[in-house]
């Protein structure tokens, strides 16, 4: 328990440190965009293009923040193997808090007393959450649940993608919570994925849930790209955390057999509502531009392209 507890908290540092970095790149990305009078950078309903988003991913900043988002990746992965998803998963989705702090410094953001008070509800939960915690479930599961995760993950990531294409610059919200929950099937996938122990080659690459982990990974991804170049990081990653938080959680206990100590199945329940709660707070009340002040690094931008 100690072990997966420790695990999810690195998971969470570096998914939480890599979506500040990666909204400084987008944000640096958008300036330059900007100073160049570039008509190229949005879609006709607003949002960003392909190519913008594109542009944005090759910044260093950004390339820095996805390294640290695959470390996440991996230490996530094997905290979904190691707690129940409903401890791990929200754990892992405190990153909210750390991309909050970070966001102060690095990208000029004054949090409201709303949004501190929001942060404080999700650290609560976790508290709640993890004082509950019992047993992890097997993960053995029928083949069919395998092909249903596949079958569901391409069916949603495929259509937010048009969804959030088409709501364009309004679409900040429903990409995070899209985001979230490939990043959520992610979790499912790998507690269920066949192969691992013992090892065995041909039962991982011929079962379905490794191809809806790189389905949900690739385009969950992009939609956190786009969440990030459109919204507030806060309120973007709030949105993600809810994705990636509820659908497993309620997986994990229903299919996969996790389970909260003997007589704390409320602290749990309470925990888990608290902590979806306070995420959403934190979206609600994370304003696209409200209270930020432009970082001094994108200050400039505009001024060395006119040099340049």
């Amino acid at each position: 328990m100690i072990i997966g507890l420790l695990t999810a908290v690195a998971a969470s540092a570096c998914y939480g440190t890599g979506s500040v970095l990666q909204a400084v790149g987008s944000r640096k990305s958008a300036h330059r965009e900007a100073a160049a009078a570039s008509t190229s950078g949005t879609t006709q309903h607003g949002g960003p293009s392909l190519s913008s988003t594109a542009k944005a991913a090759v910044t260093w900043e950004f390339m820095v923040g996805t390294v640290l988002d695959f470390i996440g990746f991996g230490l996530g992965a094997l905290a979904a193997r190691l707690l129940p998803l409903f401890l791990s998963q929200t754990v892992i989705s405190a990153n909210l808090i750390v991309t909050a702090l970070l966001s102060i410094k690095l990208l000029g953001i004054r949090l409201t007393r709303r949004e501190w008070a929001s942060i404080a509800v999700v650290c609560s939960a976790l508290v709640l959450l993890a004082t509950a915690a019992g047993h992890e479930g097997s993960g053995e599961t029928a083949m069919s649940t395998h092909w249903w995760l596949l079958i569901i993950s391409v069916v949603l990531m495929a259509g937010g993608t048009v969804a959030v294409r088409l709501l364009g610059s309004k679409a900040a919200i429903l990409a995070g919570l899209l985001s979230g929950l490939g990043f959520g099937a992610i979790g499912v996938g790998v507690r269920i994925l066949n192969g691992i122990n013992p090892f065995d080659l041909s039962a991982l690459v011929t079962d379905p849930a490794v191809y809806a982990i790189l389905i949900s990974g690739a385009v969950g991804m992009y939609l956190h790209t786009v969440a990030l170049q459109i919204g507030s990081v806060n309120g973007a990653t709030a949105a993600l955390v809810v994705g990636e938080t509820v659908l497993p959680g309620i997986i994990g206990v229903l299919w996969l057999g996790d389970a909260s100590r003997n007589g704390f199945a409320w602290v749990a329940v309470l925990g888990f509502l608290l902590a979806v709660a306070g995420a959403v707070a934190v979206a609600w009340f994370g304003e696209p531009d409200g209270h930020a002040g432009p970082p001094v690094a994108e200050a400039k931008e505009p001024e060395r392209a006119a040099v340049g």
